[in-house]
């Protein structure tokens, strides 16, 4: 299926593709560093990312003004009605397409499992990675660390964050953990159309929500200090192992951000601009799961956490995104237009965020649960989801681009 109002799309993807070519004029191709916008006005995390990287991270600025990415958390993996059949999501089932961004998740992956927290197993999901870059989608990764110190996972309250950073008694141990995502990052390369090897460029989310309390790294039993050694030192680490295939999304969790405060809240354990690319929003609050209020009231604290996202991306010279969220059960027919599509596209602001992923699709005979974020055949939001999915503002996989391309 292709989207409707194509004509518009291609009409507007012409001047896009004009202003392309006069913001990528300079690209230096031997070196990979590029202008990649055209202020030139951000730098990446890593000063040695691949040329796809840079690109992807440049063609994200672009299309943000006037297009979104909608993303889906193990799209791949299972549905709700599925589990196990190559080539299938609950996404192309309904719209003809796949997202246009996959999430993915390590959970497991530093105690040498085989399958992450939701049974995803990491050879399959490696394969789908590579997969997804040679469609040309684009791939985004959290982890739900492991305990390195209790060995617990990652939803427990110990105080373990001051004894992985250097310095501390179990230091050694997590540079263990991360060497399992070296490892694995290994397995990401593929060869392109053009007979090269590549590494697939990841958005790479972790600490994510780190303004809750939930996880071992989250606000209240670690310092604000130890958050930010943690983060910088993964980064550090990562680079030092030679990973450049990463862009780095920095995303707390709205629930504990007060919209009166958003800045300040938000910048709590801010690893610095030198340590992140993307200045992501974990909101489920904004998106349905505050029932407390009305429909009206969700929306507009919706449309300001997407503003004051925006305005402080634009300021940090990041990219803005809503890199986590969603319904759990979408208990409104017109969910996808009403309540995400009317508020993104709701002024020259909020039109600015990048991509939006909602969580995953538990698969219902597998695990005994409602327990969904995105539509399947037969939900009674799926023909509300086929007009979010035409509307040209959003951008599935089939409307996508060459993300990992400098167009010249």
């Amino acid at each position: 299926m292709k989207k409707k109002n194509m004509s518009c799309w291609r009409s507007g993807w012409i001047v896009f593709c004009s202003i392309l070519l006069i913001a990528c004029n300079n690209t230096d191709a031997q070196s990979g560093t590029s202008e990649m916008q055209a202020d030139d006005s951000y730098q990446m995390v890593d000063h040695d990312a691949s040329n796809e990287t840079r690109a992807l991270l440049a063609n994200l600025y672009r299309i943000k003004n006037n297009h979104m990415l909608f993303g889906h958390q193990d799209t791949l993996a299972y549905g709700v009605k599925w589990q196990g059949e190559e080539g299938r999501s609950d996404i192309k089932d309904v719209t003809g397409s796949f997202p246009a961004l996959y999430g993915w998740e390590l959970g497991g992956l530093g105690i040498g499992q085989e399958a992450n927290l939701d049974k995803v197993n990491f050879a399959n999901m490696q394969r789908w990675i590579k997969e997804v870059y040679l469609r040309g989608g684009v791939n985004t990764i959290s982890w739900h660390m492991y305990d390195p110190v209790t060995g617990h996972n990652s939803w427990t309250k110990d105080a373990s964050v001051q004894h992985l950073v250097p310095g501390g008694k179990a230091h050694d141990k997590f540079k263990q953990y991360l060497d399992t995502f070296v490892a694995f990052n290994q397995q990401l390369k593929v060869t392109d159309k053009q007979g090269n090897q590549v590494s697939v460029p990841i958005i790479f989310r972790p600490w994510h929500e780190h303004t809750g309390d939930w996880f071992w790294w989250g606000k209240g039993h670690t310092a604000e200090k130890d958050y930010i050694a943690l983060w910088r030192f993964t980064v550090d680490y990562l680079k030092s192992q030679g990973v450049h295939n990463l862009i780095y999304a920095y995303s707390p969790d709205r629930g504990r951000i007060a919209l009166d405060n958003y800045e300040a809240d938000y910048l709590y354990g801010y690893p610095g601009d030198d340590y992140v690319d993307v200045l992501g929003i974990d909101t489920y609050t904004d998106l349905g799961r505050d029932e407390s209020i009305t429909v009206a009231q969700q929306k507009d604290n919706f449309r300001r956490t997407l503003e004051y996202t925006v305005e402080l991306a634009n300021k940090k010279h990041k990219l803005p995104a809503v890199s986590e969220g969603g319904w759990d059960g979408i208990k409104a027919d017109n969910y996808w237009t009403d309540r995400i599509l009317d508020v993104v596209t709701h002024n020259d602001t909020t039109r600015q965020i990048a991509y939006l992923m909602v969580w995953r699709n538990a698969n219902k005979q597998r695990e005994n649960k409602d327990h969904f974020y995105a539509p399947y055949p037969g939900h009674p939001s799926a023909d509300n989801f086929k007009q979010f999915y035409a509307d040209p503002y959003t951008l599935f996989e089939d409307s996508l681009p060459d993300m990992y391309r400098l167009h010249r």
